[in-house]
């Protein structure tokens, strides 16, 4: 006789929803525990009821994309690779928009609830509990993109966010740089705040130098957040010569409030910026920045939620994607 789910439950100590949640939803089920489940599954031999594999294979064509703030040129270049992978699977893509507002985020997951979604992608921000929670209570596949979670298990798509803060630094050092400062995100920011400021002030160490309190500024990953920084920082330390900003947008803001007071770039100061965005080539003088590849962080987690959609028992690996420093015209070097 053919084992069935209850065997399955029966040995694996699990309930028959586990199960089953492991069968249709995986990624939904703690790693440990799923791993469990699996291997009780390839020892018994059981196969699912074609059935209602068939049942389940009626998709509703349609995933979703969960992003802080659609105004960001970031998360427009994030979803257009999210996009075009969707598109060459004839499924649709919801853009839901929760300007970092957890409660209009638990309004999204509440209408998933009722209007059935296939898998989501959630972009950015960092996975609270109360985000762990609502995945998986949807118990659908979930990917990250632009963002990780040890916690659930998700597979994600990321860049060394400390790695290339480091290699930031390394460069304004190499061009001659020492009063080198930062314009910030959030430190309490998980994934794009603090790894980039502890890799930017470790290079700084390294090569003797200190990142001072006096040379740092909080923004917002926006352009006016980057104007008001770099005024903040030109009052601070007026001997600067170098400013990295941990988002193009900030940069094209410290950019201009320079300019603004006929403060040359690069030859007065050089600013650095993070991203590669669109806008960081049409600005003038061209933005110097630190590129991870947004519009490929999309396609991949795009692609990898799909592949979790037609072989749910295949585990998916999260990637890490190379960045790179692209050379335009603002930054110099200091003889």
């Amino acid at each position: 006789m053919n084992p069935t789910i209850h065997d399955v439950a029966k040995k694996a100590m699990v309930s028959i929803s586990t199960v089953s949640r492991v069968v249709n939803h995986p990624q939904s089920v703690a790693p440990e525990k799923r791993e469990k489940v699996l291997r009780v599954i390839r020892e018994l031999g059981y196969e699912p009821n074609p059935f209602a594999s068939g049942l389940r294979d009626r998709r509703t064509r349609t995933i979703a994309a969960i992003i802080p703030d659609i105004t960001n040129p970031f998360y427009a270049e994030l979803f257009r690779g999210i996009e075009d992978v969707a598109r060459a699977q004839k499924n649709n893509v919801m853009i839901c928009n929760t300007d970092q507002d957890e409660s209009r985020f638990l309004e999204y997951m509440s209408y998933f609830q009722k209007k059935r979604i296939d898998g989501l992608i959630f972009v950015s921000s960092p996975v609270t509990e109360t985000y762990r929670e609502a995945f998986e209570d949807l118990r659908v596949p979930v990917v990250l993109a632009a963002t990780d979670s040890e916690a659930g298990g998700w597979p994600s798509v990321t860049v060394d966010n400390y790695r290339a803060g480091y290699d930031a630094a390394m460069f304004l050092i190499k061009n001659g740089h020492e009063a080198i400062g930062m314009i910030s995100g959030p430190l309490e920011d998980p994934i794009a705040g603090s790894p980039r400021y502890e890799g930017f002030q470790a290079a700084l160490l390294e090569a003797g130098l200190t990142l001072t309190q006096d040379r740092v500024a909080l923004g917002a990953y926006d352009f006016d957040s980057g104007y008001e920084a770099m005024r903040s920082l030109f009052g601070r330390s007026p001997d600067l010569t170098a400013v990295f900003a941990a988002s193009d947008a900030m940069a094209v803001g410290a950019s201009a409030f320079l300019l603004r007071r006929g403060i040359d770039v690069p030859r007065q100061v050089s600013v650095l910026g993070f991203d590669n965005l669109q806008l960081a080539r049409m600005v003038t003088p061209a933005l110097t920045t630190v590129a991870q590849p947004v519009y490929r962080m999309g396609h991949e987690a795009a692609a990898m939620l799909f592949r979790t959609l037609d072989h749910p028992l295949m585990p998916q690996e999260s990637l890490v994607l190379p960045h790179e420093l692209i050379v335009r015209d603002t930054v110099g070097k200091r003889n």
